[in-house]
């Protein structure tokens, strides 16, 4: 279905763009009447908006690279003046290209989901007395708003408020416009969304299944996007703030997410590696199988996941890849050590130099305490391997959504109004029950449960912590510490913990070194969590672990990286950047760079 899908999308594209499919030109307004014509044309139409994923703004900045430095995903910005470092030191300049990228593939992206929008409202065959051509039209209008509301809260996450436009381009149609308050513009595309979700294919009926907006993901999204403009933002004063209405936002989400939870239900898919493996695979379950809701489908040569994010791989016939984010210690240790999502999502291992052969690779070796890497993507997952020349363009599909969110949502939702109910913590058993062998049910889900809903307080702490362990290395957490008020608070927290990893990495429980050996090519670690040692000690190697987050040549102790990586997320922590000069320039002195420090 992937590869199909794919070849669909070039051959559709190339009958409007330029040849390469990263350089799609905009649909001219004056050929929308032949291009939404009918549903079959329209399909073409609303798939140009999806080419804008395909770009680097996207497939290898906004999807991860961008996200970083939380207490569960960090890279160190002080080492250089590149785009991506100044993003992650909180200093970036209006002449970032990175920020560019984001900005200007947004804006691209909106105004084509703009043109489909209007084009379709405007259509005969939307309009039209037959059943069949609406109901098609009307999903594809759907996936134009939902694709229009993901930009438009990326844009507002990064920048505050921004200019917001819902006009195609056409004459007379003024587009240097002033900001609109970041609120306003959220409240709008959520209404947009409602206005259309029911009218759009549940995932199991789209003929692109995940790999395409569908009902199940766009209710999704009205759940999140609901709960980040109920959430907390940064003003340009550097004060934080949330609207008086958060709680109306809070019910929406309940809402939203319920009525997908009622009318599209489904168990999680108990093993929780295979759903990652999947997108290597390029293997699909059935949408309403499924716990992703959307993923974006690269093609095969496009796409980053497994390049710059993922497990680390040297060279040999998978290609090379690093890994600009690291997992720090701290969060692995947060998990319990019977969780099963703690060695899926924290990969302890990388491939060295392998040899040419793919039967004959190399063993894997240990990573160093700072290297630890998102589990979750590897490109030696691919069935076929790509050749020792590759690094970028490994296919490989990124999660947007999963079914795993919208319960957690709901629970969080439910939760804020009405404190932690019976179905709050049925959500959040839900989950969990996934994370734990069934043995160990009643301790680990149960009675945790039991323990965390003594208060609305304590089960809010207890779904943030989840939240950590369910979806680290999927690169969400930042959005979700920003509406939470919590994100200083957090990345602190992180840096004092590893700090008391180091101090005790000797005298502490966990362990200074760790006893590895090898079974074939696959590392295996004797014990991860206590400083046991093998009765058979010949046959293991001992690695340094835990010791290596302290240096003795720095003042304080302690690897460089941990005091200064998150040295600026102070409180309120300056997350909005400013607008780069193109959108400034492109403005004609509409936009300036006022209030959040900027200049000072």
């Amino acid at each position: 279905m992937k590869l199909k899908y794919i070849l669909i999308t070039l051959l559709i594209l190339s009958s409007f763009s330029c040849d390469d499919y990263l350089e799609s030109e905009p649909i001219s307004y004056f050929d929308l009447d032949y291009v939404y014509s009918n549903a079959e044309e329209a399909r073409r139409g609303v798939n140009s908006i999806y080419v804008h994923f395909s770009h680097d703004g996207f497939r290898s900045r906004l999807s991860n690279n961008m996200t970083g430095n939380t207490d569960i995903e960090h890279q160190s910005g002080w080492g250089s003046d590149g785009a991506r470092y100044q993003i992650w030191d909180l200093n970036a300049q209006e002449n970032n290209g990175d920020l560019d990228y984001v900005w200007s593939i947004a804006y691209q992206a909106i105004r084509d989901a703009n043109f489909a929008i209007e084009a379709i409202l405007a259509s005969e065959a939307y309009n039209s007395d037959d059943v069949v051509e609406v109901e098609k039209m009307s999903h594809l209008l759907g996936e134009a708003y939902t694709l229009r509301a993901y930009w438009y809260s990326i844009l507002v996450f990064y920048f505050g408020d921004v200019p917001f436009l819902v006009e195609a381009p056409k004459p007379g149609v003024e587009f240097n416009v002033a900001k609109t308050d970041r609120n306003e513009i959220l409240s709008y595309v959520i209404h947009d969304m409602i206005s259309a979700e029911e009218g759009m294919y549940w995932a199991a009926e789209a003929p692109y299944g995940i790999e395409q907006v569908n009902r199940d993901y766009t209710l999704g999204m009205i759940a999140r996007l609901s709960l980040q403009r109920g959430g907390w933002y940064l003003k340009p004063d550097m004060t934080m703030d949330r609207q008086s209405d958060y709680l109306s936002y809070y019910d929406t989400a309940r809402m939203y997410s319920k009525k997908l939870i009622d009318q599209q239900d489904r168990r999680l898919p108990q093993d929780y590696k295979q759903m990652f493996v999947n997108l290597a695979k390029f293997t699909q379950p059935a949408g309403d199988a499924s716990d992703i809701l959307f993923e974006v489908p690269f093609a095969i040569g496009e796409g980053d996941v497994g390049w710059n994010i993922g497990i680390r791989v040297e060279s040999g016939p998978y290609g090379t890849s690093s890994n600009y984010m690291s997992i720090p210690a701290t969060y692995y240790y947060s998990f319990d050590s019977s969780d099963v999502r703690r060695d899926v999502t924290c990969a302890l291992y990388k491939y060295p130099n392998e040899t040419a052969s793919v039967e004959d690779l190399e063993p894997q070796e240990l990573v160093d305490i700072n290297g630890i890497a998102q589990g979750k993507f590897n490109r030696v997952w691919l069935d076929t391997p790509p050749g020792s020349n590759t690094d970028k363009g490994t296919g490989i599909n990124w999660p947007m959504l999963r079914y795993a969110d919208v319960l957690l949502m709901y629970a969080e939702a439910d939760n804020e109004i009405n404190g932690p109910t019976a179905d709050a913590q049925d959500m959040l058993r839900r989950v969990r029950q996934r994370a734990f062998p069934e043995e160990v049910w009643s301790t680990k889900v149960d009675d945790y449960i039991n323990t965390v809903s003594n208060s609305k307080e304590s089960f809010f702490d207890a779904l943030v912590d989840e939240r950590a362990w369910e979806f680290g290395g999927e690169m969400i957490r930042k959005y979700e510490l920003i509406r939470w008020n919590i994100y200083s608070e957090k990345v602190q927290e992180t840096v004092a913990g590893l700090k008391r990893l180091a101090d005790n990495a000797e005298s502490g429980p966990y362990p200074d070194r760790l006893w590895v050996r090898h079974d074939g090519n696959e590392l295996i670690i004797y014990d991860t969590d206590t400083k046991a040692v093998p009765a058979d000690i010949d046959n293991w190697e001992r690695m340094d672990w835990l010791i290596g987050l302290s240096d003795e040549t720095m003042p304080d102790g302690y690897e460089e990286w941990i005091t200064k990586d998150w040295a600026r997320y102070t409180h309120p922590v300056r997350y909005v950047f400013p607008i780069p000069a193109i959108g400034i320039d492109n403005s004609q002195g509409v936009l300036q760079n006022d209030g959040y420090g900027f200049g000072e």
